[in-house]
């Protein structure tokens, strides 16, 4: 699409899809601006709209399903879910939270930049009435609220004497149903989205990888572009964090292996130092008490900037600026830990957390 001004000047328009929520918009902007600082003479078009992840608000997350993520371009892909629009036709890229974006996305998209990983960790968000405490020294049977499986079985373990309960909504729907009512007397939430939305205020406490591993990809932005749109593949590719896309390579390759999602508990924790690359990985029963741990490492001291193949994608992932060897490191590094970990019994535990999910 072009634009012409009041001057008669022609400009570009690059139309950018994102949810409706304020955090949604807000990690959108953040994108766009980055792009007009690269592209000065490009318009920037935003175009917001619910997903199905915002119309379905009385269900668990781990209910809905994989085949419809909070993602524009799948709910438009997914026509037979009722997903019925022409935004394909309308957008260019749209930017998400890596984490809700599966391991395999739909034929001729791809996602085409990984930026730079805010604090992947979760955070603990109390009541007001319980301010100044900690997890450890909320009362007993406490109720503590959160959407994610993942969270729920570490923390059901690690603090026995809290009580795990469901909570829907978007970040300023949760924090109300938090501060106004006596339901929950804390919410586990994603410290990225809080810092994001400036309300670093209101952590408590970051909760480390020893009380709970994160999501794979959590913490992450991720652009995604048609596949075969070269010219913005580019484009966007110049917004790749190298360190960040082989962690969450290595993370969504683990999760892709081990055939998890949002409805089992999988969770990871990765980090790069001295030129290798660690991934641990981990698997839990519902409530925590069945649980495989274990943490692999490989080298990634490729330095080479070769041409990177537009057409191979990684886990969904196509990083033209990041050297392939690195990626294909990342790559073996998420199944090999798959594999280690299925060869000790992840696969059991996985599918029955899975059928008692579906049961519930």
């Amino acid at each position: 699409l072009l634009l012409q001004d009041a001057d008669g000047k022609v400009s570009r328009v690059i139309r950018v899809g994102t949810r409706k929520s304020q955090l949604a918009r807000i990690q959108t902007d953040s994108v766009v601006e980055k792009l007009k600082e690269l592209h000065p003479d490009v318009h920037f078009e935003i175009v917001a709209m619910s997903t199905t992840g915002d119309k379905i608000l009385d269900t668990a997350l781990s209910k809905i399903g994989e085949k419809i993520h909070p993602s524009l371009l799948l709910d438009i892909i997914y026509v037979y879910f009722a997903q019925i629009c022409s935004l394909v036709l309308w957008v260019d890229l749209v930017v998400h939270s890596l984490k809700d974006l599966p391991t395999v996305l739909p034929v001729g998209f791809t996602i085409g930049s990984v930026l730079k990983r805010e604090n992947p960790h979760d955070a603990v968000v109390l009541h007001p009435k319980h301010k100044g405490k900690r997890l450890d020294s909320l009362p007993s049977k406490s109720v503590v609220g959160t959407s994610s499986l993942r969270r729920a079985a570490q923390l059901k373990k690690r603090f026995p004497h809290l009580e795990f309960k469901d909570i829907r909504g978007n970040l300023n729907t949760r924090l109300k149903k938090l501060d106004e009512k006596d339901d929950f007397s804390a919410i586990i939430l994603a410290a990225a989205g809080l810092r994001r939305m400036g309300w670093e205020n209101r952590i408590s406490q970051i909760l480390g990888p020893e009380d709970c591993m994160y999501a794979v990809g959590q913490g992450a932005l991720a652009v995604e572009v048609r596949a075969r749109d070269q010219d913005i593949l580019e484009m966007v590719s110049v917004l790749n964090d190298s360190d960040t896309v082989l962690r969450c390579i290595s993370e969504r390759a683990f999760l892709k292996h081990l055939e998890g999602g949002c409805s089992v508990p999988v969770a990871v924790y990765t980090e790069i130092k001295n030129s290798q690359l660690y991934l641990t990985g981990a698997v839990y029963s519902l409530d925590g008490s069945d649980s495989l741990k274990e943490t692999m490492q490989t080298s990634i001291s490729s330095d080479n900037q070769e041409k990177v193949d537009e057409k191979v994608q990684r886990v969904g992932i196509t990083a033209l600026k990041v050297s392939e060897a690195d990626q294909d490191a990342a790559v073996k590094l998420g199944v090999d830990l798959g594999n280690l970990l299925l060869s000790k019994g992840a696969k059991e535990i996985l599918t029955v957390a899975r059928q008692l999910n579906d049961a519930r």
